[in-house]
């Protein structure tokens, strides 16, 4: 099946720029864009258009609003639109198995319906089997640097980090950019220091160069599949949200990753993608995880 990118669409300047993000990074990796609107009708208590008809017809416009304003923008870009005749969450996820992507409008610094087409936003990046991508909006354009580096979190073992780092190498070999790769720590209680981790800190030469080198370790095969993106290694001392956060203002893209887990009120997305999609000034890419089958 051919690979595309998707972008959820709902006539929001929000959305508008998660469109045009998505159109530019689908001319990058030389993929074609289909533009995702919801609709599904449902009688309205409220002085506003009544008729089925006549509801279909306005929401078929907002993709094809979107779409006409991309194309003059972009002539090169094969762009398609699709009107899904269901709820949102429903409709954005039914668009995984060809997507490569998935953007969405972001309005960062609130509550948890902050995202695009509210709080099914926050329900689609939890359950959602490829990376989404949060973007801002400055009047309707990306709120994305022209320069700088992509950014990605990297924590635990290589295979934990894996394709977060696939994700955030290809982005910026699609760029041109470099990929900054952070690796942020704390000092645990000390009951909770074993036997088995002293030696492995003690062996490395201390709790530093024992971080410094899981994320050489980690970030070793991506060097190597993508020689020609230059790499800048962080590794400090802080909680992981606040040290990707410090270095978010200069980024193209802040790439974060995430196994979902279910809590009392639904799917949740972990605090360190959670700070990262309210409070990041760039675009935000929270990639799943991969699962080993054997899990």
């Amino acid at each position: 099946m051919s690979r595309e990118i998707v972008a959820g669409v709902d006539g929001s300047p929000e959305s508008l720029a998660a469109a045009d993000w998505a159109a530019r990074e689908a001319l990058r990796r030389g993929l074609p864009l289909r533009l995702v609107h919801a609709w599904r009708w449902e009688p309205l208590d409220l002085p506003l258009v009544q008729d089925p008809t006549d509801q279909l017809k306005a929401a078929r416009e907002v993709p094809a609003t979107a779409a006409a304003t991309l194309a003059e923008r972009f002539p090169d870009l094969a762009l398609t639109t699709e009107l899904i005749g269901d709820t949102p969450v429903a409709a954005l996820l039914g668009t995984l198995g060809r997507a490569e992507l998935l953007a969405l409008g972001s309005r960062g610094q609130g509550a948890l319906a902050g995202f695009l087409l509210g709080s099914y936003g926050q329900q689609v990046i939890a359950e959602s089997t490829v990376p989404v991508v949060a973007v801002r909006s400055r009047d309707g354009v990306p709120a994305e640097p022209p320069a700088g580096e992509v950014l990605v979190g990297q924590h635990g073992t290589p295979q934990d980090s894996a394709a977060a780092l696939r994700f955030a190498f290809e982005t910026a070999a699609a760029r041109g950019a470099a990929v900054r790769a952070v690796r942020a720590w704390s000092l645990p209680p000390l009951f909770a220091f074993s036997p088995g981790s002293l030696a492995l800190a003690d062996e490395a030469g201390g709790l530093v160069p024992y971080e410094e080198k899981a994320l050489r370790e980690a970030l070793a095969p991506w060097r190597e599949r993508f020689p020609g993106v230059p790499v800048t290694e962080h590794v400090e001392l802080g909680s992981a949200g606040q040290v990707l956060l410090s270095g978010a203002g200069s980024a193209q893209l802040l790439v974060v990753g995430r196994r979902a887990r279910r809590g009392a009120i639904g799917p949740r997305i972990g605090s360190v993608a959670h700070a990262a999609l309210h409070l990041a000034p760039c675009p935000v890419a929270v990639v799943p995880q991969e699962v080993d089958p054997q899990d």
